[in-house]
């Protein structure tokens, strides 16, 4: 069973002098938005959406705050921006799933952090690159490590729908 979830944010705007202060494209919202009702058709609820301080990232998650139920929380971690560390997040969630061991929870973060976290989480030395919008599914238990299941981008649904 799938409970983490780490999703890259939605297409942005490009590159400025302010890289946190981009915003998602209309593309992007449109792409978060389609991801966020898939998710809430095949997976739990998440308890849990961890976000980069990043205005995309806020974005991002905020559009899939929409397809969860309301009492989903949602928290900034200042660890999720896209040069962050890894190890730190695995320590962060290991320590909020001693508290709450069936924790369910949605990351929503940024290249290349994305691709270190399903390394660090699953241990296999793959590090996916993920489109815009794009996710991974994993069942992790601390300790034990974690196990990469499902891999989605948006380009995957509108092949899912035919």
């Amino acid at each position: 069973m799938v409970n983490l979830v780490i999703m890259r944010h939605g297409e942005a705007e490009p590159h400025s002098s302010q890289d946190s202060q981009r915003q998602l494209t209309a593309k992007g919202r449109d792409d978060v938005s389609h991801m966020a009702l898939w998710l809430s058709q095949h997976y739990q609820a998440f308890d849990l959406v961890l976000c980069s301080p990043f205005v995309r990232a806020q974005q991002t998650a905020e559009l899939m705050l929409k397809a969860q139920p309301a009492t989903t929380r949602l928290e900034t971690m200042p660890e999720l921006v896209p040069e962050g560390d890894s190890q730190q997040v695995q320590l962060y969630l290991d320590a909020l799933r001693t508290e709450t061991p069936e924790l369910r929870v949605l990351m929503v973060s940024h290249m290349p952090l994305v691709s270190f976290l399903v390394e660090t989480f699953t241990k296999t030395g793959n590090t996916p690159i993920f489109e815009t919008s794009g996710l991974v599914g994993i069942h992790y238990q601390p300790g034990e490590g974690g196990k990469l299941l499902e891999r989605l981008a948006p380009a995957d649904l509108a092949l899912l729908s035919h």
